[in-house]
């Protein structure tokens, strides 16, 4: 019995459209159907593919993979493959496919639909049989192995778990802090702690601020003199301030020098006194082998700064020179992270040339007079004179209003020029407690002045961990 196969027309121009709108593919084999406007003929499954607008280039055709198979050992029907690179029916390429556009998204459609009629424009069943179990295997849920290996699921282990497991995040459950102070602190404590509006952003910025102060800065020590080209300007009172807070604040060990060749009033200032002076550490610098030996040399009493003094005896002639200088750094630097030196005023003095070799960053005292002003900033020129950039650029100028600020001159004006030479500066108003003369005390500084000191070490650490 001769069977005649009836060539398919070509799609009709009316049908184009609804295949670029289609949302589904449309598989018609096992059932019989044929497209709308297109007669069925006899037993022949036709194929057809639709959402075509869906697909931005040819490379998604490769999902509809024709399996080559013979249905019965009686017929030969034509293998029809599809493939990344093209169609190809009965071993023969029929070109590359490409969509770049709707345009080309539907002849590339029109282009599956007529390779699903063979080499010669027949509906092929063995194709239509193929993309329906394509569409079928598609359909299938992935199996419970490798749904389990789906990124982003955690599991826990097998077997026991260690103890380390139970750790703090795990188990407890963590409620936001209490407000410290302030009417925010006073509506926590009102509502019985149902009411935490957290802390302002100014208690927020001095956290930061004090977290920036704690950061690490290494195995090496690390030198930092406070410089001021004239006397009275608060050099003893700025380096007292900034090591309590730096000791204060940090984990390690701080300690402030006074290596003023002359009378130095730093052991004046901090709490605590002495039996022994710098000058007695340079004699004695051989037999000191441990921390305990060096405390012996340092006073501490109501603050975690150790201080070395210096000579205060008028009968002592020879004065602290740049020798001594470099032997009592030498100690220090075994047993502390920051060295404070408070310098003197002379620039051209034997012990600020080591003093200078051996810092890592300054910090320039200055007055809130005109005459202090200037000779802070000629400071900075003499710095840049003898090749010391590097300081200058990271210097820290401190503005220290100890004698009040009701005078006429603009300090204003004053920190605008140091900010135009470097790049921190910082100024401390006028306390009361400050202006005594006498042992600084934390707790007696005025929020202000406390909240200025802290800002002041916070950029000398900033500083120190760039050196």
């Amino acid at each position: 019995m001769t069977q005649t196969n009836t060539p398919r027309p070509g799609p009709r121009p009316d049908r184009i459209p609804s295949i670029a709108k289609d949302s589904e593919a449309e598989v018609a084999g096992e059932a019989g159907t044929s497209p709308a406007g297109v007669a069925p003929t006899g037993d022949i499954s036709v194929v057809t593919v639709s959402d075509a607008q869906d697909r931005s280039s040819a490379g998604s055709l490769s999902a509809v993979t024709g399996v080559v198979q013979q249905g019965t050992a009686s017929s030969a029907m034509p293998v029809v493959t599809a493939g990344p690179g093209g169609f190809s029916a009965g071993g023969v390429n029929t070109g590359e496919v490409s969509a770049g556009d709707n345009h080309e998204a539907g002849a590339a459609a029109a282009d599956t639909e007529a390779a699903g009629t063979g080499s010669a424009g027949v509906a092929d069943p063995i194709a239509g049989e193929s993309a329906a179990a394509d569409s079928a295997a598609a359909a299938v849920p992935a199996p419970a192995d490798e749904a389990k290996e789906l990124p982003g699921r955690r599991e826990r282990p097998e077997g026991p778990e260690p103890a380390a497991a139970l750790t703090a995040d795990r188990l407890l459950t963590r409620s936001a802090a209490a407000p410290v102070s302030g009417w925010r602190r006073w509506l926590y404590q009102a509502s019985l702690g149902y009411v935490n509006l957290g802390d302002s952003d100014q208690v927020r910025i001095q956290r930061a601020m004090e977290h920036r102060i704690a950061m690490r800065l290494g195995e090496r020590t690390r030198y930092v003199p406070v410089l001021s080209r004239k006397g009275g300007v608060g050099k003893t009172t700025v380096t007292t301030l900034l090591g309590m807070v730096l000791a204060e604040l940090r984990e390690d060990r701080v300690i402030a020098m006074d290596a003023n060749p002359d009378r130095g009033t730093l052991s004046d200032r901090s709490p605590g006194r002495a039996d022994f002076t710098a000058r007695q550490l340079v004699k004695d610098r051989f037999t000191v082998n441990s921390f305990a030996q060096l405390s012996n040399y340092t006073a501490r009493d109501g603050s975690r700064l150790d201080v070395l003094a210096s000579d205060t005896d008028p009968m002592v002639a020879h004065a602290f020179d740049d020798a001594d200088y470099r032997a009592v750094t030498d100690i220090l630097g075994r047993y502390y992270s920051i060295v404070l030196t408070d310098s003197g005023t002379g620039m051209v003095h034997s012990v600020m040339k080591g003093t200078l070799e051996k810092a890592d960053a300054v910090v320039l005292v200055s007055g809130g007079s005109v005459d202090e002003a200037r000779l802070a900033s000629e400071t900075l020129s003499w710095l840049e004179a003898h090749g010391r950039q590097d300081l200058v650029a990271k210097a820290t100028v401190v503005i220290n209003m100890a004698a009040g600020d009701r005078t006429l001159v603009n300090i204003d004006e004053i920190e605008q020029h140091f900010l135009s030479r470097v790049q921190n500066v910082v100024r401390i108003p006028h306390d009361r407690h400050l202006a005594e003369g006498s042992r600084i005390r934390l707790g007696q500084l005025k929020p202000a002045t406390r909240a200025a000191a802290v800002e002041l070490a916070a950029l000398v650490v900033d500083e120190l961990q760039q050196a």
